[in-house]
């Protein structure tokens, strides 16, 4: 077994999740977005948020506007579409039943 890759995966699933989740309050701009998931101790590249972000949009699950900025050229700000709060709702649900799996089996299986 590759660690590693096992852990890039991992981490490549959550991404669209988490990245909902950033998203469920209000809008942000892409380098907020990559900020706030660096907080949380999940290291993204710009390379890999915005071909996420598209397809997000092409999908219909995120919506964007331009936003005037006092520092050069208009910013792009995403968002939840109502399709895209739907599915943060679903992936909420997964992750609760995907995460008690985990500790019921941590908690079955760890050496008493």
């Amino acid at each position: 077994m590759n660690i590693d890759n096992v852990k890039s995966q991992m981490r490549k699933g959550m991404l669209e999740y988490c990245v909902l989740l950033l998203l469920q309050e209000e809008p942000k701009y892409t380098s907020d977005i990559i900020e706030h998931l660096k907080q949380a101790e999940l290291i993204v590249v710009e390379g890999t948020l915005y071909p996420l972000l598209s397809r997000l949009k092409k999908d219909g699950i995120l919506d964007y506007e331009w936003v005037e900025s006092t520092q050069g050229p208009p910013r792009k700000y995403y968002k939840l579409s109502s399709d895209g709060e739907l599915a943060l709702k679903e992936l909420d649900d997964t992750w609760r039943e995907l995460s008690n799996t985990v500790e019921i089996l941590k908690r079955d299986n760890s050496p008493e």
